[in-house]
């Protein structure tokens, strides 16, 4: 808690146009993300891409080598999510009102993937995001994504 007595301002970005990198490097700490592992990559005016190494717990088949879908699912929630705070230029409460993954192909063993996702269009009430995720191509990407959040604030 800060001085003020304000527990708000001790938290990363309070006061301050969010910045998705330090918010990742907050929640890494705290969060479902960081148990995952998933970590910042990049950001622009209106879109937030994330990572997620390559890691045997979430193989779903052992044979195969093939991450589980929850994980993805993770990733894309938190890019898409981190896409909206990106584009209003601060932190808002919301939660996923509906969320559909087209899955395209399986993620080759052993690489990180890379979720991304743009929010493009923002109501007083909802987000609207899309993205997609891959595996090191994005013309070549493993699944797509689009997504409302509705802000509960």
């Amino acid at each position: 808690m800060s001085p003020s007595g304000d527990a708000s301002r001790s938290r990363p970005g309070a006061g301050e146009a969010f910045d998705p990198e330090r918010f990742l490097n907050y929640v890494r700490r705290v969060g479902h993300g960081g148990a995952l592992g998933i970590s910042y990559h990049a950001h622009g005016e209106d879109w937030a891409e994330l990572s997620l190494p390559y890691d045997e717990r979430f193989v779903g088949m052992p044979e195969s080598g093939i991450i589980a879908s929850g994980p993805i699912i993770s990733l894309m929630d938190m890019a898409t999510s981190i896409a909206i705070w990106v584009r209003l230029g601060r932190f808002r409460h919301q939660a996923t009102l509906d969320m559909r993954v087209d899955y395209l192909r399986p993620a080759v063993p052993g690489r990180t993937l890379i979720g991304r996702g743009e929010c493009y269009a923002v109501t007083k009430s909802v987000g609207f995001v899309r993205g997609l995720a891959h595996d090191g191509d994005p013309e070549n990407p493993l699944a797509h994504v689009s997504a409302t959040f509705m802000f509960t604030d």
